[in-house]
């Protein structure tokens, strides 16, 4: 990985050999770091994962893991099973969250695991779905409530106006008006609003503005929007389409304490539900069609596989005798339409044979002398698979010999399963993204935020479109807002996995991956195991992935950390790649949920051994702990909710591996700075909690861009020292260096001027600080440091000749 601007050796991400070339970038790791692996772990040995036995009919619940130590953590992820980003730490052992069904926990149990309490069940995912369809109802009832209380009294205005607030920011003066308009759920037109220019003054004289429609999960609020004016409107009015006017008198807004970074008048809290996918790209459609200057939105070049299935079904009980048959057509091209009946013809000797009418697919299954049925599984997936092959590809069930004799079975319809209304599109789905910033060229310094790789972590993707709201609607009256636009490049995708979100939210709430099925048919293709398909989206990456003997990911088409059949085998992956690739992103933010972490590399290691990939230099770790301290910050300003040091660093350390993660391909691949949040404590809570940990969180969100704003201006130069203190070892000092803010230090020993090649003072160990270097007593030491931004101490050139570096002696201080 390359961090931005710093000098770097590259290092071969492949195992075991790993190879160091000199390019313009900081030392990730020392040459005494550099990763081999043991014989017995080649790529893909680390991967054990078991058939947990899944089925398409069972719900998923959270489940404690109890553990006795790291190393039984360790198989408990290399077995595959879905796990919560929850890890606890105990005096007793440690308890990791699964996300199992009642077959799943009876194959962990049976493989020795105790198992503790259920802390999240279906029906507390169906309560979430209900909330969110009753908030929307409550919305919808509100709208209708106001249009019948119009009805019933015709001199009420179809227009209410709910706030008018004014406020100053540094010399600006903000009026944000909000407004209710009758036909505002099926009319798009804005609505105006006329100032007067003080008290007394006529309505009219202070100018007028625009005000738009804020609309949310496809229901309609209020109409909303801020402008600059000139002097302080005592009250304003505002005359609807139809003709009826409502005015009020204008509040003076509370001013926010100096010390809040959001200055006065700062807009915020945009989200009033769970949003879809479908429902997430059309808010952001709707934020960049209202601010055209400032916003575009960008359709990523991969298309997912969509929102779709094959209709399927599965006949007969015994698996030896089991028919599965699958349609040609996608489900809602017409493969649901197909049904398979297995007929008993009611006569002796009678062949096997299929007919087609229309859709109906009948079997007459042959029987023998005494008219009993003698036709085999693989005998009848012959017969349909000849006579009825444009409609259906019939199978044996998970690879059986098929020697079975079929039972008869009525009439069966084929079905996708697919349960979300119409509006949720089955094509091959678009991703979208929304880029924001007054520059969008690729000038600037760019910011990632993205979203919902697992989909059924409904509040990440709220945090990213909450962010993208209060960065255009403040970007006018607020002045911090308008420096980070005006010097970034922000990209926000707030659903990179639109097809697994969408099953999430109608059929089946724990859906982790994607919705591709790479099963063969000879494995879980089948229907019945139409819940546990798809690819792990934050495990199909290239840096440090299963492919390359990591931990952490799994081989099973079944599995929910199933890592896909190659790195970067899913268009989701490789939007994100895409995304990544843009040359001017320098920070990244991978939002998901749950379990309270904020996270960055090193995200996998190897089995046996825990061997890491490559940890980032103890200047990079220091730049990495004092960004994510003011980020933390900013998120725990919001209620006083604290991300732990414990749940705070890199993610293999604080977490468990994970092979083929987004946030290793974006450090070690492209040299951005990779955050992770895991938002909250659930992947569905209660909507009251899900609106604050959106709050928060997008606090956190927008204190990145300012770090990655400072970051861009930074023009200050560290500033470094020496320390010597005894030594143990006779005739030698120990010595170690400080710096004024997170910097690397090149160092030598033998007098020569430091360079960039020269030894890179390191960590002492995991979450350490620097090591300390024993040196004979009065050894001659060269260095200088420099920052993440590239500057560089006392202007110094580390080229060989420069004189201008810092000197010392490895002596003690007398006196």
């Amino acid at each position: 990985m390359r961090a931005p601007h710093l000098p770097d050796r590259r290092w071969r991400r492949r195992l075991p050999a790993v190879a160091a070339a000199a390019v313009s970038t900081v030392l990730l790791v020392s040459p005494a770091s550099a990763i081999a692996l043991p014989d017995a772990a080649p790529a893909g040995a680390a991967d054990v994962a078991l058939d947990l036995g899944r089925t398409a009919d069972e719900q998923a619940s959270v489940v404690e893991v109890l553990l006795a130590d790291t190393a039984e953590l360790d198989r408990l992820v290399a077995t595959g099973v879905d796990l919560d980003h929850e890890v606890s730490r105990t005096e007793h052992g440690i308890v990791a969250h699964a996300v199992v069904t009642p077959n799943e926990v009876a194959s962990l149990k049976a493989e020795g695991y105790r198992l503790g309490e259920t802390v999240f069940s279906p029906e507390d995912s169906v309560d979430r779905v209900a909330e969110r369809d009753a908030t929307i109802s409550e919305h919808v009832a509100e709208n209708r409530a106001f249009t019948a209380a119009l009805a019933a009294d015709p001199t009420t205005s179809d227009v209410k106006i709910i706030r008018a607030d004014y406020y100053t920011s540094g010399t600006s003066q903000i009026l944000s008006v909000e407004a209710k308009w009758a036909q505002g759920q099926t009319s798009t037109s804005a609505l105006t609003v006329q100032r007067d220019s003080g008290p007394g003054t006529a309505i009219g004289s202070g100018g007028s503005q625009n005000i738009s429609r804020f609309v949310d999960a496809g229901v309609y609020l209020y109409h909303r929007g801020a402008a600059t004016i000139t002097a302080r409107p005592d009250r304003i009015q505002i005359t609807s389409p139809t003709g009826d006017v409502a005015t009020v008198t204008v509040k003076e807004w509370l001013p926010i304490p100096e010390e809040n970074p959001e200055g006065a008048g700062y807009q915020k809290d945009f989200i009033t539900s769970y949003l879809t996918p479908t429902e997430l790209y059309n808010r952001i459609k709707q934020l960049a069609a209202a601010y055209p200057d400032l916003a575009e939105i960008v359709e990523l070049p991969y298309k997912t596989n969509g929102y779709r299935r094959k209709a399927q079904a599965v006949l007969g009980t015994a698996n030896a005798s089991r028919v599965s048959v699958d349609s040609r057509a996608w489900g809602h091209e017409g493969g649901n339409d197909i049904a398979v009946t297995l007929a008993n013809p009611g006569a002796a000797d009678r062949p096997l044979s299929v007919t087609v009418s229309g859709t109906d697919i009948r079997v007459d299954l042959a029987t023998n002398a005494a008219g009993t049925v003698t036709s085999t599984a693989t005998q009848v997936v012959a017969a349909l698979n000849a006579q009825a092959g444009t409609l259906v590809q019939a199978y044996t069930y998970r690879g059986s010999t098929g020697t079975g004799v079929v039972a008869p079975a009525a009439r069966t319809p084929l079905t996708d399963g697919l349960r979300a209304p119409a509006s949720v599109s089955r094509d091959p789905h678009p991703v979208y993204a929304i880029r924001i910033g007054k520059v969008r060229d690729g000038s600037k310094p760019g910011v990632l935020a993205y979203a919902q790789e697992h989909a059924r972590e409904w509040v990440p993707p709220l945090v990213t479109v909450e962010t993208a709201e209060r960065l255009l609607r403040n970007y006018a009256h607020d002045g911090k807002t308008k420096q980070l636009l005006n010097n970034l490049d922000i990209w926000i995708a707030p659903s990179v996995n639109p097809d697994g979100g969408h099953y999430s939210f109608y059929d089946f709430n724990s859906q982790r991956r994607n919705m591709t099925n790479h099963c063969p048919l000879t494995g879980s293709a089948d229907a019945l195991a139409r819940n546990s398909w798809g690819v792990d989206n934050n495990r199909n990456y290239t840096e440090y992935s299963l492919f390359d003997g990591f931990s952490g990911a799994s081989s099973s088409c079944t599995s929910d950390t199933y890592a896909g059949p190659s790195e970067l085998s899913e268009p989701e992956n490789r939007n994100v790649d895409w995304l990544a690739r843009r040359g001017n992103i320098k920070f990244s933010m991978n939002l998901h949920s749950s379990g309270n972490y904020f996270m960055w590399s090193p995200g996998a290691y190897a089995t046996p051994g825990r061997i890491s990939a490559p940890r980032p230099t103890l200047a990079q770790e220091s730049f990495f702990w004092g960004a994510s301290s003011r980020i933390l910050t900013a998120i725990k300003r919001h209620r006083n909710m604290a991300v732990t040091p414990a749940r705070t660093g890199p993610i293999s350390d604080v977490l468990y591996s994970a092979a083929g993660n987004s946030g290793d391909m974006l450090w070690y691949k492209y040299g951005i700075y990779a955050w992770n949040f895991e938002v909250g404590t659930s992947f569905q809570p209660t909507w009251d909690e899900a609106h604050e940990e959106t709050l928060e969180f997008s606090n956190g969100l927008v204190e990145l861009l300012r770090v990655a704003k400072d970051f861009a201006n930074d023009k200050q130069r560290p500033e470094s020292t020496l320390v010597v203190t005894p030594s143990a070892t006779a005739g030698s000092v120990n010595v170690t260096f400080g710096t004024s803010e997170a910097a690397a230090v090149f160092y030598t020993l033998d007098g020569a001027a430091p360079t960039y090649s020269s030894t890179l003072y390191a960590s002492a160990g995991i979450r350490e600080g620097g090591e300390t270097l024993t040196v004979p007593a009065g050894t001659t030491i060269h260095w200088f440091s420099v920052d993440a931004a590239g500057n560089v101490e006392n202007n110094y050139t580390p080229n060989g000749t420069a004189k201008n570096f810092r000197k010392g002696k490895a002596v003690l201080a007398t006196g």
